[in-house]
């Protein structure tokens, strides 16, 4: 099987590290030592380095950028989102992100599975209600929705980044569909902690 055949569908020929341009393979680098392998929507994407820039920068910028939202709240977004668009790919590498962040493995099994089965505080019961309802009935957000999240503490600023990390995750969950992008196999076994008994 081929390395493409692993990764997406798309019969596109992906670069190896030594075609890539310079900026690239030293991003690559650093995924290798940070994460011990490239995920795969890096390389479907690196066929193209110009998208995969402008990707990775918009990535890095809502994921990690500074605000008020913390690494776990923005993971957990991915996944609520990922889970109401059945989205293979960013349940399984998102869903390990949850594990990691909060170290609560029963806790990214919830986020995939139903949210609304865990034992959520108010601001994050908001939070994703708010991006479910976005990704499933986006022109009936209205005044109340919004309100809902500054009763639980959430800045403008906030509510900005929440729809943004909502509406990434719906724009990348589609072309995973599209695409049918598999995800790293690395994903499943992380951060599964030790198991009850």
């Amino acid at each position: 099987m081929a390395l493409r055949d692993q990764i997406m569908a798309l019969d596109i020929t992906l670069p190896t590290r030594e075609e890539l341009p310079e900026d690239l393979a030293k991003y690559f680098s650093v995924c290798d030592k940070k994460l011990g392998m490239v995920p795969n929507v890096l390389a479907a994407y690196s066929h193209d380095a110009e998208q995969l820039r402008t990707f990775s920068r918009f990535y890095n910028a809502i994921m990690f950028g500074e605000g008020g939202l913390s690494s776990l709240e923005r993971e957990m977004i991915a996944v609520v989102v990922s889970s109401q668009n059945h989205c293979f790919y960013c349940l399984t590498a998102h869903g390990a992100a949850v594990r990691e962040y909060s170290g609560d493995p029963a806790l990214g099994e919830l986020m995939v599975m139903n949210y609304r089965a865990a034992e959520l505080s108010p601001r994050h019961r908001a939070m994703l209600d708010f991006a479910a309802k976005l990704t499933n009935h986006p022109s009936e957000i209205d005044e109340p929705d919004r309100q809902a999240l500054r009763d639980v503490g959430f800045s403008e600023k906030d509510i900005w980044d929440i729809a943004n990390v909502a509406a990434f995750y719906n724009m990348t969950n589609r072309v995973a569909a599209a695409v049918d992008m598999q995800p790293n196999k690395e994903y499943h076994a992380k951060h599964r902690g030790t198991p009850a008994g």
